[in-house]
């Protein structure tokens, strides 16, 4: 038997449907940590502060979030659809290990995207890599 819907219902549904964040991965959830920022996500949001011990014991430095990456191809910037901007890869955290020498884009993954996968490829083609931590359990 099919379950049948009021109008009124119908309308609530598809309203409360139209309100959720689209840009949600797998159910993840915007969390705030401690100093006010918010963050994408819970593991995130973890990865954050464990950054940011590691910057106050000097082992890395120069810590950032959500830096834009500009995206090029063999033959120059890859743009948006409309062709009025370029496209961007926005990173989760950079920063310099001191222990390394060198700078870090880190991601922090509970699943990738393929989108992410794409975006991956084209700054591996531009000489950069992306570190992907993933939470820990």
């Amino acid at each position: 038997m099919t379950d049948r819907l009021t109008a009124e219902q119908y309308r609530k549904a598809l309203k409360e449907d139209q309100t959720q964040d689209k840009r949600r991965v797998r159910g993840t959830q915007r969390t705030t940590t401690s100093d006010g920022i918010t963050h994408d996500s819970k593991t995130e949001a973890q990865r954050w502060e464990e950054l940011k011990v590691l910057q106050s014991a000097g082992e890395i430095c120069g810590l950032r979030r959500q830096v834009d990456i500009p995206l090029h191809g063999r033959d120059g910037p890859i743009m948006t659809d409309g062709g009025k901007q370029q496209r961007v890869y926005r990173a989760d955290f950079t920063y310099v290990d001191k222990r390394l020498g060198c700078a870090v884009i880190e991601d922090r993954k509970g699943h990738e995207t393929d989108v992410f996968k794409l975006k991956q490829a084209i700054l591996l083609a531009q000489g950069m890599e992306i570190l992907v931590t993933k939470a820990k359990g």
